[in-house]
């Protein structure tokens, strides 16, 4: 596995076990719960276009809007201690497709200009 791939899974893991801890816990940007989402979010999605970029990007931004949801359902559980909020994974799900929308522009520009 790639270098660029590990990074994309540790980063993913932070993100799960930060979505995971109790709120007191969990790592935070000081601007509000939204802006953690789309920030852990977008991040996912450059990294795993950067470490698949031969994948389509609706492939990635379905399996990425997927693990949001998965965290939201995980959150909903008792035991979790968390609120669950499906606006969290619609922030999520709109970072994603914001974030690749963007890697798509960038990478189109670098081929234009080759």
């Amino acid at each position: 596995m790639t270098w660029q791939r590990w990074l994309f899974v540790a980063v993913m893991l932070f993100t799960l076990a930060a979505a995971l801890l109790p709120n007191v816990d969990a790592p935070d940007l000081g601007r509000g719960d939204k802006v953690n989402h789309i920030a852990a979010f977008a991040t996912l999605a450059v990294l795993a276009a950067w470490a698949w970029p031969r994948v389509r990007a609706w492939r990635i931004a379905v399996a990425l809007s997927a693990l949001g949801a998965a965290i939201e359902g995980l959150q909903a559980l008792p035991i979790i201690a968390r609120d669950a909020e499906w606006a969290d994974w619609e922030a999520d799900t709109a970072a994603v497709v914001v974030a690749l929308v963007i890697v798509a522009g960038v990478r189109q520009a670098i081929a234009s200009a080759r």
